[in-house]
């Protein structure tokens, strides 16, 4: 079965919650009422727990916990249909299999439990040795990238994968095909048969013993990494990439499961966090969702960190740090 986001509904109810349970700083009961400047300056799963501590009764923060889970849910139902779209414009072009049965995913309810507590659930998991590519899914606000982050860090050799790179070097195989054409690039030169082509100049394997992705062909003979900030990152590439990733979704994704399957068979273990609707065609029996058994929670910590990260930029030397929060709290509500 594919993930389920249980009990999300935009009928959203502030119940009184122990903040530090369900975000789980590892704090102690005593320490739940004050916020330091150590612990503003962190901005991590610690931080966003001590400002809902300091807030939780505030009317204001209430309605910004309600407008900002609201806001995730809209958004990640947005993108989950663009995406969707995408794959199902790959299926019609025979890039991505039709016939693909729904891949399942275990559930991890992340509620009152630390980042190195969900990590450790899914290590724990996870192939004792080798190699392996592990998914993982979840609704934002869950804490996909923290727990991707921490898994990264307990592994010795782990990696992530990103998909960004494959659309900057599409994109800029698309604007040098338009360019030795002696035209600006143009959407109408994205034909099934022209992206077919593309993606094949596109190789990944190791070169001089570290994995990478070489780009072939028009003239360009290169590896990622050493144009990645060069190349890859020039204007005529940034403002083209929306257009092409919209129409290449369907390679990217094919790419990234052979990228990242010839990565897990050479002992290498493999992060990827994203969307099940790309994500479910990247081969791999190691596939997590993140959840959480009360939503409110993410709500609360988005508005959390959105908080945390306007407050920090404005402490200053002995400021009273509570009084520094619920400052920020009225500017970003009010924004």
């Amino acid at each position: 079965a594919q993930a389920v986001w249980p009990n999300i509904e935009l009928g959203f109810r502030f119940m009184p919650w122990d903040p530090f349970a369900a975000l789980c700083c590892g704090c102690q009961q005593q320490q739940m009422s004050s916020i330091t400047a150590e612990i503003l300056k962190a901005q991590d799963d610690k931080t966003s727990g001590a400002v809902i501590a300091c807030l939780q009764d505030d009317a204001v923060f209430q309605e910004l916990c309600k407008k900002e889970f609201e806001l995730i849910v809209a958004r990640d139902n947005e993108d989950g249909e663009k995406l969707q779209a995408g794959v199902e414009e790959a299926i019609k072009k025979g890039v991505l299999p039709g016939d693909l049965p729904p891949p399942a995913y275990e559930q991890v309810d992340v509620l009152g439990k630390t980042a190195d507590e969900v990590a450790d659930e899914i290590i724990a998991k996870l192939p004792k040795d080798g190699g392996c590519v592990m998914i993982l899914v979840g609704l934002s606000g869950t804490g996909k990238g923290t727990t991707v982050d921490k898994i990264k860090s307990k592994i010795p050799g782990a990696t992530t994968w990103s998909n960004g790179n494959c659309f900057r070097s599409l994109t800029l195989l698309a604007v040098t095909a338009c360019e030795q054409e002696g035209k600006e690039f143009d959407a109408s030169c994205l034909t099934p048969e022209n992206l077919a082509k593309w993606a094949a100049m596109l190789e990944f394997g190791q070169f001089d013993g570290k994995f990478d992705i070489r780009i072939n062909g028009l003239g360009i003979d290169a590896r990622v990494s050493d144009i990645a900030n060069t190349m890859l990152k020039e204007p005529k590439v940034a403002k083209n990439i929306p257009t092409i990733a919209k129409e290449t979704q369907g390679e990217v994704v094919k790419f990234a499961g052979d990228a990242c399957k010839k990565m897990g068979e050479s002992g290498t273990v493999v992060l990827v966090e994203g969307r099940e609707q790309t994500l479910n065609f990247i081969p791999s029996p190691y596939r997590f969702c993140l959840m959480m058994s009360d939503t409110t929670v993410i709500g609360a910590r988005r508005a959390a960190q959105r908080i945390a990260a306007d407050a920090v930029g404005k402490l200053n030397g002995d400021d009273d740090v509570a009084a520094v929060v619920k400052a920020s709290l009225a500017r970003v509500a009010a924004a």
